[in-house]
């Protein structure tokens, strides 16, 4: 008898998580993971230290997409119906819950001082806060300036990216301070998926690999106007002639996909997409002249021209 309670109990633990394994079950690009192991060349940390590390990392990131996709009502992730779609909003938020706090146990079981906690807890503040940015404005229909924007996509992606090579470093002897140079990567990271949202759909971070042959590949077409977001080219046609027509139609968090499209070519007419493209090249460039002058790594440079995918035509 106690054995058939012990398999109850066990059955319903996996229940309870539920939206994270289904999350999980296809992986995306991994473009993040890539950017991190890359630091690896320098840190030189034995496999099953980073692999702890980044599994850390990954575990987190992936809670945070459950919350993300309640936030933004978004009805597909990674070519399958949000988890929110279709295990509830209440299930999935809890789901979120439980594996951000099992990470910082996690993190805790690591490193024994207190170090790995706290650099979970004071990395995901920071993403939070620029996810607070972000919604703020799009619930609010206020269009940020170009500087708090980037600010925005710094806390939200660069901690993360962050936290990430922070976990890795603890067990390294090389103590090389990163982190300035880890944020640029995680601000041109997001800029970058911003922009290829707009168009460039296969090149997203969380893009579905060919693979993953059951995910639909088709339901992320233009979605952050759906979202009403305030992405780079937004905000810079803002200030020409098409701003009130882009902003009356992100109001309208609309999924008609010929109004999308019309959408995007007010953006390209106003010259927000070719804005967004010129500062990429240049954050590509600022980041590779960066990463020379801390030595050089052919591991992460290879990860960079596996970024430059949005420069293709479609």
């Amino acid at each position: 008898m106690a054995d058939e309670k012990k398999i109850e109990q066990l059955n319903l633990d996996e229940e309870i998580l539920a939206p994270y394994n289904h999350l999980i079950q296809i992986r995306g690009k991994q473009l993040r993971e890539q950017l991190v192991r890359s630091f690896n060349f320098w840190l030189k940390v034995p496999d099953i230290q980073l692999k702890n590390a980044i599994d850390t990392m990954t575990m987190l990131h992936n809670a945070s997409l459950l919350f993300d996709d309640v936030q933004d009502n978004s009805l597909t992730r990674r070519g399958l119906p949000s988890a929110h779609c279709v295990y509830g909003v209440a299930l999935a938020l809890n789901a979120s819950a439980q594996i951000t706090m099992k990470t910082v146990l996690k993190a805790s079981e690591l490193v024994p001082s207190r170090e790995g906690a706290e650099i979970i807890a004071k990395q995901f503040i920071d993403a939070l806060t620029g996810q607070g940015y972000e919604i703020y404005w799009r619930d609010n229909c206020v269009c940020p300036d170009e500087k708090t924007y980037l600010k925005m996509l710094t806390l939200k992606t660069g901690t993360m990216l962050l936290l990430g090579v922070k976990l890795i470093q603890l067990f390294s002897e090389n103590k090389t301070k990163y982190d300035d140079f880890v944020m640029k990567l995680g601000l041109y990271l997001q800029l970058r998926d911003d922009y290829c949202n707009m168009g460039h759909e296969k090149d997203l971070e969380e893009m579905p690999g060919e693979e993953d042959v059951n995910a639909d590949k088709d339901g992320y077409i233009l979605e952050d106007i759906t979202e009403g977001k305030f992405t780079l080219p937004a905000i810079y046609a803002m200030k020409t002639p098409e701003g009130p027509q882009v902003l009356s139609i992100m109001r309208q968090r609309t999924r008609d996909l010929e109004l999308k499209k019309y959408c995007l070519s007010l953006l390209e007419k106003s010259g927000g997409m070719q804005y967004t493209r010129d500062l990429l090249m240049k954050m590509d460039k600022e980041v590779r002249a960066e990463l020379a002058k801390l030595g050089g790594n052919p591991v992460l440079e290879k990860a960079l021209d596996g970024l430059m995918g949005w420069k293709s035509e479609k």
